[in-house]
């Protein structure tokens, strides 16, 4: 005698064998079909990556527009204050001190926090080959970090690698020592006035800015999407994609939409994170509105040969254009219910009626019996 828990394994195994043999006779594309696993795309070493993005990103430039070179020669020997600055707001100079001996000069500054274990007057990677003795060992005190460095010239950015103590690994560092911070009886030569060498370039900058704007704006013609030999309406087409780093991707085969005999295609990102597409110097926004997947619809300007174009991404804090290159096949033209998300919603409707039809076979089974 067969009890209840029999019955139901044996409608499952029923109600799959429908769905599966549903998919070989309608062709659902596999990719329809498959599940990632979570997790299984994260990319080795994913957390230093983001690290050295958000590092990158936060970077800026050290020095002014003109800067001299100050070397040991033009100092009077003596020990003096000097203002420095780091390209890096995790690394920041909050006081420093110039000694001036025969020529030589060396900086001894202060970090005001405990992050950092040495610093070295290179790059992160001689650093990280260099010997013990060639690194330069944090003094700590009153939870601040001091270093002495050898410097061969004021006004001038130079290497200097950082070793963080959480992160345990070094990081590229720029910083620059300012001379005209020194005071004047230091100093045996006369430095330019920097304030107004930028007060100029700002002025130029300014004026060349008015003078483009008189001359009136260029007009700009969007790009011309591509003939299609097929009536106006929804298709599929097969797409690939190369550029960036490789982790986004497009859903392909994609929706083709020919209107008026050209051909324009609607790509959706494996990410969230991109605002905009720029296709021959015309820009197109995301369509996506409720926080998902970013959609872009834009015009195949070429088939069968690489087509560029620009994504602008998000994902690491400041917006990053990054350069695409898609190839979409005419030989490829198909049915739009190809795409993976239409075959997708075929296969849910199906699987749902199923449910539905076995459920009532059930309930008439049950109801013949009483």
């Amino acid at each position: 005698m067969r009890t209840d828990k029999h019955r139901i394994n044996h409608r499952m195994v029923c109600i799959l064998c429908f769905f599966l043999l549903f998919c070989v006779i309608f062709k659902v594309p596999a990719d329809a079909l498959v599940i990632k696993k979570k997790g299984t795309d994260v990319v080795p070493d994913l957390e230093n990556r983001i690290a050295e993005a958000k590092d990158e990103i936060s970077k800026a430039e050290v020095g002014s527009y003109g800067m001299t070179p100050v070397y040991g020669r033009d100092i009077r020997d003596g020990t003096y204050e000097i203002s420095g600055e780091s390209d890096s707001p995790f690394f920041k100079l909050a006081a420093a001190e110039l000694t001036v001996q025969d020529g030589d000069m060396k900086v001894r500054f202060m970090i005001p926090s405990l992050s950092y274990a040495y610093v070295y007057p290179g790059s992160a990677e001689k650093a990280e080959a260099a010997e013990t003795e060639e690194l330069i060992k944090a003094e700590e005190a009153d939870s601040c970090s001091y270093f002495s460095i050898s410097v061969d010239a004021l006004n001038r950015p130079m290497e200097c690698a950082a070793f963080s103590k959480k992160k345990k690994r070094w990081y590229d560092r720029k910083i620059l020592f300012d001379a005209s911070s020194l005071p004047e009886e230091a100093l045996l030569i006369e430095l330019p006035d920097y304030e107004a060498i930028e007060a100029a370039l700002k002025a130029y900058e300014t004026a060349e800015g008015e003078a483009s704007e008189t001359e009136g704006t260029e007009v700009h013609e969007e790009p011309e999407a591509v003939d299609v030999a097929r009536s106006d309406g929804e298709y599929s087409i097969e797409a690939d994609m190369t550029g960036g780093s490789g982790r986004a991707s497009i859903s392909s085969p994609t929706l083709l939409t020919v209107r008026d005999g050209k051909g324009y295609a609607r790509l959706l990102w494996s990410s969230a994170y991109y605002d905009y597409m720029i296709v021959e110097g015309e820009t197109y926004w995301n369509l996506t509105t409720d926080g998902g997947n970013s959609v872009f619809e834009i015009p195949i300007t070429v088939m069968d040969k690489p087509m560029p174009v620009i994504a602008d991404t998000t994902a690491m804090g400041d917006p990053v254009e990054i350069e695409y290159v898609l190839t979409f096949y005419s030989d490829s033209i198909g049915d739009r219910s190809l795409i993976p998300q239409e075959a997708a919603k075929k296969v849910l409707v199906i699987a749902a009626l199923i449910i539905v039809i076995g459920g009532i076979l059930n309930y008439s089974v049950k109801k013949r019996r009483r």
